[in-house]
């Protein structure tokens, strides 16, 4: 528990750093950037093997109603996180919408793994979704949507959605994480 608890808080602090220190982040340069992946490279590395290593207390499980609304949230997780929003007709309005995406991620995972080293993982990275989204707004108040796409651009990337949806479903499945079912 204590890798993934690590992993959690480097993601946080990898992905907060410009924002809270904006000056020592200014004074690394272009090397910053390579100190951030390799902060993030590391978080995600602990975090997988916190998770699969970490036990603790379970309080309740998948159903097939919260699968099924797993897999729905987890299709508009994917879409949100793609350039659909930014470049289509529907949400281009939409200030965060990677963040949201990632944060429907984290809300769709919770329904399905009720267990103390989820609620970590997945509460964990919920909760820094909706800081990072709080401290952009205030550091940077004002904000231009982008121009309005053709709404084709929102039906493509939702086709990719429903693909990459199914390639990951199928992943965890080999992985042992059943995901359809």
């Amino acid at each position: 528990m204590l890798l993934l608890i690590l992993g959690v808080a480097l993601w946080w602090a990898a992905h907060l750093f410009k924002r809270l220190a904006p000056e020592a982040r200014a004074k690394m340069g272009d090397k910053g950037k390579g100190v951030v992946a390799l902060a993030l490279l590391v978080s995600i590395v602990l975090m997988i093997f916190g998770y699969r290593m970490a036990d603790g207390a379970f309080f309740y499980g998948r159903t097939p109603a919260t699968v099924g609304i797993n897999n729905l949230l987890m299709l508009a997780a994917l879409y949100f996180t793609s350039p659909g929003p930014k470049k289509g007709a529907l949400f281009y309005k939409m200030r965060h919408p990677m963040l949201t995406g990632f944060l429907l991620w984290t809300i769709a995972h919770l329904m399905v793994n009720g267990d103390t080293h989820s609620f970590v993982l997945f509460g964990g990275l919920g909760i820094w979704a909706l800081v990072e989204m709080s401290t952009i707004n205030r550091a940077e108040p004002e904000w231009v949507p982008p121009a309005k796409g053709p709404i084709k651009k929102d039906l493509i990337f939702l086709a990719a959605s429903v693909v990459l949806l199914f390639v990951i479903g199928a992943i965890h499945t080999w992985l042992g994480y059943p995901t359809f079912g």
